[in-house]
């Protein structure tokens, strides 16, 4: 898409990242949210370090924003060692790791962002790196060819993924802890950006917790677009309101960037009436919807649909997409009365 979607939960590049950085907390007891995982690596964490070895190799995966870049750099800070960042993007080849792994020391994180679009000769290239710690460099080609072993300090790598299913299962199979993680409800929403405004500085009025729970409320329980907004909204207070942050500025804020009270943006609202209108609230396919919003459908797929199926606006049926009641409603349209159990009698 053209326009950067701000309620999108997908980075939105090096500047986007550099200002989380500052809001990034540090160890895991600043971490707020995911209590089963933080649980499951403390307890790793405190007893690699008593028997003195590098940490287990960790998968992360679930929807982007939600934090699997931090964990990384809070699980290399925890054992006090360098946490090395690359992404499956990035690596072509075997040969483009060899300099990031024999630069690593002992208990050393290396984490790959999209690990699930590692190349195959990649993996099979890793697979010896994260069992035996050692990797086999060719160099050369041919009759000439030759093969160099080259031992590993032992490390610990950490995958990210947000798209779990594509990920071999020879891959997945080496990782120690594997963990889904889930959106954040609005209390811990609520923390972080109590934390997120405190370290920004940020004027707040006495009902500053009203004014960051709606903050909360649109940021589609994640950590990244929570943060995002509050960045946006502190510009406005700023020139608008001589810096006081207030409910009412929140609201301000985020109508004049399109979102509304629960986190849709213009794009969400369109496919909604798109289905209502054009398509009579369905069923219609996702090809059909794409063509007439001018968007592309693996878009539409992956970066509309999930928030709003969670919201239960849209269902997914064996004939097409199809507007819910409360789908049509929150769009100001009306459907007629159809059999529920039409709208789940399959999977699309």
């Amino acid at each position: 898409m053209a326009k950067e979607r701000l309620i999108s939960g997908a980075s939105a590049g090096v500047a986007e990242e550099q200002f989380n950085l500052s809001l990034r907390p540090q160890t895991l007891d600043d971490y707020v949210g995911q209590p089963g995982l933080v649980e499951k690596l403390r307890i790793t964490l405190e007893a690699v370090k008593q028997r003195g070895e590098p940490m287990e190799h960790v998968l992360l995966h679930g929807p982007p924003g939600l934090g699997k870049t931090t964990l990384a750099h809070i699980i290399a800070a925890e054992m006090g060692t360098h946490c090395a960042i690359t992404s499956g993007p990035a690596l072509t080849k075997g040969g483009d790791l060899v300099g990031t792994l024999t630069k690593l020391q002992r208990g050393d994180v290396l984490f790959i962002d999209e690990i699930h679009r590692l190349p195959v000769s990649v993996e099979e290239f890793v697979y010896p790196a994260m069992e035996d710690f050692k990797i086999d460099f060719t160099i050369d080609s041919g009759m000439h060819a030759k093969t160099v072993p080259i031992a590993l300090k032992p490390f610990t790598l950490i995958g990210a993924t947000t798209r779990a299913g594509l990920l071999s299962g020879p891959m997945r199979s080496r990782f120690g802890i594997t963990h889904n993680l889930e959106y954040y409800g609005r209390t811990d929403l609520l923390s972080i950006l109590r934390r997120s405004a405190g370290l920004l500085e940020l004027e707040l009025t006495d009902d500053a917790d009203a004014a960051l729970s709606a903050i909360a409320e649109r940021a589609r329980g994640t950590p990244r677009i929570a943060n995002r907004l509050l960045r946006r909204v502190r510009d406005f207070a700023q020139v608008k309101h001589d810096g006081q942050l207030g409910p009412a500025v929140v609201d301000a804020a985020l109508e004049l960037e399109g979102v509304d009270a629960i986190g849709l943006d213009e794009l969400d609202r369109k496919y909604l009436r798109v289905i209502g209108e054009v398509y009579a609230g369905g069923p219609v396919g996702l090809e059909a919807v794409a063509a007439t919003l001018g968007e592309d459908g693996g878009t539409l797929e992956s970066v509309v649909e999930p928030y709003l199926l969670q919201l239960g606006y849209v269902a997914r049926t064996r004939k097409g997409r199809q507007l819910t009641q409360a789908g049509a409603g929150h769009v100001g349209l009306a459907l007629a009365d159809r059999k529920s159990a039409a709208l789940f009698d399959g999977n699309d």
